[in-house]
């Protein structure tokens, strides 16, 4: 049996960005292939303010006074191997932060960090089977940004397994039901999406139902919950665009990771969210790019401690240099802002695709 090792510029999808499905291709025959990609990117990011150092921000509200804490860390780096059979194609994915703690393991000694699994899915033609992006995540609105996944505060970012069926521009899914406090659920969570295309750009609007058992507490949501987004990436002058997302509606978990994560409610229904991301990216030559984005995100039902309502964004804007095609350096600063304090970040990246 001859094996060939090629370097493959294919598309694996549209779920992962382009400097993470680049791979080099080990061609077993005709029908099968296996190929490995992924990235490393080293951060040194520095926080300053009143909310605790992390090493992205994630839509919660950790106030620590007076923080002034810079930090080395590699956690965003990943890997991940593609199996291809005919028209089958499997994917596994994994980066460094199953730790879920703000700063990672501990590192006195080491930056031990442990993998987490991110994709495991398979597709075929229309079909794909198992955990990636939920389809309700509007990926193209997200911004080029050197703090992981940007505008968290205003995005809905989720992964978690489905059966996704796609035809044309028509996705629909039923996903995973998980609550936070474990509750068992019997309907899995639907979701339905469309996407316009053409040479200016595209645009989606996408619904979610989730129908939930409280499991007769009655402190937790019970019954059906609508949420949706529309979002889209449009282009501009040049190789430069605008992105956009806006969710609304009753959506828990799925919106701001950190916001209400427990699907808290009154009297049954999810806190009704207002969160909206928009980003323009400029490419000032060949080189160099820059993005500017922003996220903020309202609930205006759930009162903390402070007795302040969930106000939360974050602005930032950042320079990247393509050294070459698979390296690129860049810094970013910006600021988090809850409805108890804020901080300010400067962090600069260095990263290296396969």
């Amino acid at each position: 049996m001859k094996t060939t090792i090629i370097r493959s510029g294919l598309v694996l999808s549209a779920l992962f960005s382009a400097s993470s499905f680049a791979d080099y291709t080990l061609k077993i025959n005709d029908q099968q292939s296996v190929s490995l990609g992924g990235y490393f990117k080293a951060d040194l990011r520095s926080v300053s303010g009143d909310l605790a150092y992390r090493d992205f921000w994630i839509a919660n509200n950790g106030v620590k006074k007076d923080t002034d804490e810079t930090r080395l860390n590699i956690r965003e780096s990943r890997f991940n191997i593609k199996y291809n059979y005919n028209d089958f194609k499997a994917v596994l994915e994994w980066d460094f932060y199953d730790d879920q703690q703000p700063t990672g393991a501990n590192e006195t000694v080491t930056g031990g960090h442990s993998l987490r699994l991110r994709h495991a899915y398979v597709q075929h033609k229309e079909w794909l089977v198992g955990q990636t992006w939920s389809t309700f995540m509007p990926l193209v609105s997200i911004a080029e940004a050197l703090d992981f996944g940007g505008a968290h505060v205003a995005q809905v970012f989720v992964r978690q397994t489905q059966v996704r069926y796609t035809n044309g521009g028509l996705e629909l899914a039923l996903e995973n039901p998980s609550t936070q406090d474990g509750t068992s659920q019997k309907i899995p969570d639907a979701v339905a999406r469309y996407t316009f295309k053409g040479d200016w750009g595209q645009v989606a609007l996408a619904g979610l139902v989730r129908n939930l058992d409280n499991g007769g507490d009655v402190t937790k949501a019970d019954g059906t919950q609508f949420a949706y987004n529309i979002s889209g990436r449009i282009k501009t002058f040049g190789k430069d665009d605008f992105r956009f997302s806006y969710n609304g509606g009753r959506p828990g978990r799925y919106t701001g990771p950190a916001a209400n994560i427990a699907d808290n409610n009154i009297d049954g229904k999810i806190y009704d969210v207002q969160a909206y991301t928009v980003a323009y990216r400029h490419f000032w030559n060949d080189s160099y790019r820059s993005n500017i984005y922003y996220g903020a995100l309202k609930i205006d039902d759930q009162i903390g401690k402070d007795g302040k309502s969930t106000d939360r964004s974050h602005i930032a804007i950042n320079l990247l240099k393509s050294i070459n095609p698979k390296t690129t350096v860049g810094i970013e600063i910006g600021q988090y802002k809850t409805e108890s304090a804020d901080s300010n970040y400067l962090q600069l990246s260095y990263k290296y695709s396969l």
